[in-house]
């Protein structure tokens, strides 16, 4: 693992949440035993696989260090107000902006999304929602990207870093209801080119997986309410996005600030 950190942190992150999400799949498509509540606690896996395989292979090649030095992003919350506004309303405009495209445009809307009621229920859900993507994000920008940008540039790094990511999301085409299983190819295309948005973040914020994760889950919870996007609509916008950032900040760190890489 020391000598292959990245290789054996994306076999770790793919193992154990595709353990999770093959159950999810099955139990989707009422295949017992996995339709059964009991098999349910599976789908932990899923959420937890890329934190729980950084963690483990920063332990192996650095040991406790290796874990606190991944760690350290979470706690990096002193970036600027305005990264927080960046976290959390970019999402909004962006899928407004989606929304717009797909009336102007019109393209055709076939994804229904369940209405949604503010219960006490859904505000747990929505801390859940978090936790599971401060999971993801500190395996794919608190461990691989920072691995990958100390021999890459911030653009060849983050392409890799969102196709894998797109690659990760395999599983769900075949989930019974799910909207990546209507259009693939769209939602890859989406997930690799978002990938920009995140680096430009992370970067921005030498370095702070809490404000990923954080624009992470302000992006899955405003596509719940603000809906009408059509999947073609947003893979050009998130492509052009891609584009406009590699313009403004540059293919080398994709930011103000040189990139961040894993020392």
């Amino acid at each position: 693992m020391r000598k292959y950190p990245i290789a054996w942190f994306y076999i770790l992150a793919f193992g154990i949440s595709w353990l999770g999400m093959i159950s999810i799949v099955l139990g989707s498509r009422g295949i017992t035993p996995f339709a059964s509540p009991y098999f349910q606690f599976l789908s932990i896996f899923y959420a937890v696989g890329p934190a729980l395989a950084a963690v483990i292979v920063s332990q192996v090649a650095h040991g406790r260090t290796g874990v606190q030095d991944l760690l350290r992003g979470l706690l990096r919350w002193r970036v600027g107000l305005v990264w927080y506004l960046v976290a959390v309303l970019s999402p909004v405009l962006l899928l407004t902006v989606a929304q717009v495209l797909t009336q102007l445009l019109d393209f055709s809307v076939t994804i229904a999304v369940p209405q949604v009621d503010l219960s006490p229920y859904v505000i747990f859900g929505f801390g859940v929602n978090f936790f599971a993507h401060a999971c993801e994000e500190i395996g794919w920008r608190g461990f691989a990207l920072p691995h990958l940008q100390k021999r890459h540039s911030a653009l060849i790094a983050t392409v890799i870093v969102g196709m894998l990511w797109g690659l990760w999301h395999l599983p769900l085409i075949f989930m019974a209801a799910s909207p990546m299983s209507k259009y693939p190819l769209l939602w890859f295309i989406s997930i690799v080119a978002n990938a920009f948005m995140y680096t430009w973040i992370y970067n921005s914020t030498k370095g702070s997986i809490l404000l990923v994760a954080l624009f992470h889950g302000s992006l899955n919870i405003f596509g719940v309410f603000i809906t009408g996007v059509s999947p073609v609509a947003y893979a050009l916008l998130n492509c052009a996005v891609a584009i406009i950032l590699i313009a403004v900040f540059g293919r080398v760190n994709l930011s103000r600030r040189e990139r961040v890489y894993a020392g």
